[in-house]
């Protein structure tokens, strides 16, 4: 194996929730949901490179375990222990995306293990097979695989793939909570609150229609988590203050984003707003789903 292949590096992509309907609690726990996923440009860096035995796991950030605390290295392990590899891996996280912050970043890295790794390691899995091992990892590590624009059901593991909607500005503003999504579902008592209809925002994303979709955004979980952190609703306020087409929480939170047409938009956006020091603010765009 050449040097090239024993060393691999990816990006891992933020999602946010365009849409988030929580349908009720399911007999194992979990609860049935409806969410429209996207992924956007503002990424982890997952960097792979073989080993001839163990897995050892580095990360920038000193908030993150690197150990079996980790979802990446966990990712690694069961795709060890389930095909039998004698090989080892070392994995270096490059964190970008906030903690906690309800865009998928420890989920994203899982992923972009198990896809890294799938190549590294010569595997030569399917995407059907690498799918019901993310699942057995969270509930957002199978979209993160591809990313895109994707409806997700269940408890977010199955997934439809919608047109991409990619090229859009999204203004993200972290402010300095970390919300645990346990505590959020666990709290959540909306299951009769008011929503849109799913199959309209789908038809929106096959017309491209970006102004029906800004205005028709939608988090169930709002109504946890903004009662307990007014933070988040005094955000949305400045970036619809601002001029965002659309302004939502994303998943459970504290991460707020707003959508502009494009990512040049995005940037005035956010420089209309008076930011306080502590919320971290990050330009993107929407970016399609990648084929595997």
């Amino acid at each position: 194996m050449s040097d090239n292949e024993a060393r691999l590096s990816l990006k891992a992509y933020a999602k946010i929730n365009l849409a988030l309907a929580v349908l009720g609690k399911r007999p194992d726990g979990y609860h049935e949901v409806a969410m429209i996923m996207q992924s956007v440009s503002l990424h982890d860096t997952v960097t792979l490179s073989l080993r001839d035995t163990g897995i050892v796991l580095t990360c920038d950030s000193p908030e993150l375990p690197c150990d079996t605390g980790n979802l990446a290295f966990r990712a690694a392990d069961l795709l060890q222990r389930e095909y039998g590899v004698t090989r080892g891996v070392r994995i270096e996280l490059t964190k970008r995306i906030p903690l906690a912050a309800g865009l998928a970043g420890g989920s994203t890295d899982a992923a972009a293990v198990l896809k890294g790794l799938n190549r590294l390691w010569q595997l030569a899995l399917p995407l059907t097979e690498l799918e019901k091992l993310a699942a057995r990892l969270g509930s957002d590590v199978p979209f993160c695989l591809q990313g895109g624009t994707s409806l997700a059901t269940g408890r977010g593991e199955i997934l439809t793939a919608l047109p991409d909607f990619a090229g859009r500005g999204v203004v993200l503003a972290n402010p300095p909570l970390q919300v645990s999504t346990a505590w959020v579902y666990g709290n959540f008592q909306g299951e009769n609150l008011p929503r849109l209809d799913l199959s309209w925002l789908r038809q929106w994303f096959g017309q491209q229609d970006f102004p029906a979709v800004a205005a028709a955004l939608f988090n169930d979980l709002e109504s946890v988590t903004i009662p307990a952190y007014p933070q988040i609703a005094a955000l949305k306020e400045q970036l619809l203050q601002a001029g965002a087409a659309g302004v939502l929480m994303s998943g459970s939170g504290p991460t707020v984003f707003a959508l502009t047409p494009d990512p040049a938009a995005a940037g005035e956006v956010a420089g209309r707003v008076a930011w306080a020091p502590e919320v971290v603010v990050s330009i993107a765009e929407t970016v399609a789903r990648e084929e595997m």
